[in-house]
């Protein structure tokens, strides 16, 4: 099924990287000032949603929802439910994770709305690729220098992490207590990662872009 990318207003600092990550057919809705991404991205949107509070409504023949300042949704999360009517179930988020920290944990616990919904969600910036990680083991290749796994569910037990500098079996990772920060994959391995109870999500960091 056709891919939902979602473009947030986020700085962008490495365009060539994120549009190796896009896909002629992907659906992608504009969110707001994330239209300031569009010349760089060399995209068409396919949907444009916002309150317009921070980018001028553009002027273009595309399909626009125009939203209302006061709303409890941010542009990002209405966009996202938006597409979830439409009938997405795999999602690309870019230019959610900034300088903004408020946005940033909100973006990301988009994730764990998606994930609610039996839907699957990414998120990718200059330095990470974000996903959540539940009971169904995810593998993460020795291309990526580090990961990182985090509590953000306030649950997370039955640990299983094997192929990695530090291995883990059947532990817990609290809120509290972040330590699964900065773990390495064994050269030439896989590293696997699954949880028994709860969510953790799962950080990849990228090489140098």
């Amino acid at each position: 099924m056709q891919r939902c990318v979602i473009i947030g207003g986020a700085d962008i600092n490495n365009y060539d990287f994120i549009r190796e990550k896009l896909s002629p057919d992907d659906y992608i809705i504009f969110c707001d000032s994330g239209l300031k991404h569009l010349k760089n991205l060399q995209v068409k949107p396919s949907l444009i949603v916002g309150d317009f509070d921070s980018h001028v409504i553009p002027r273009l023949d595309v399909d626009m929802i125009i939203l209302p300042c006061e709303k409890d949704d941010t542009d990002t999360m209405f966009a996202v439910k938006e597409a979830v009517k439409r009938g997405f179930e795999d999602f690309l988020l870019i230019g959610v994770i900034g300088a903004r920290l408020d946005h940033t944990l909100g973006n990301v616990s988009i994730l764990l709305y998606l994930d609610s919904l039996g839907k699957k969600g990414y998120i990718i910036d200059d330095y990470s690729e974000m996903e959540i990680v539940t009971d169904k083991p995810i593998a993460i290749d020795d291309s990526y220098p580090f990961f990182s796994l985090l509590n953000v569910s306030g649950c997370a037990k039955g640990i299983t992490i094997t192929g990695a500098k530090y291995p883990l079996a059947d532990a817990e990772i609290t809120s509290e207590y972040q330590y699964g920060i900065s773990n390495e994959v064994l050269p030439n391995e896989t590293a696997r990662v699954s949880v028994q109870l709860g969510k953790l999500l799962l950080i990849k960091i990228l090489k140098s872009n």
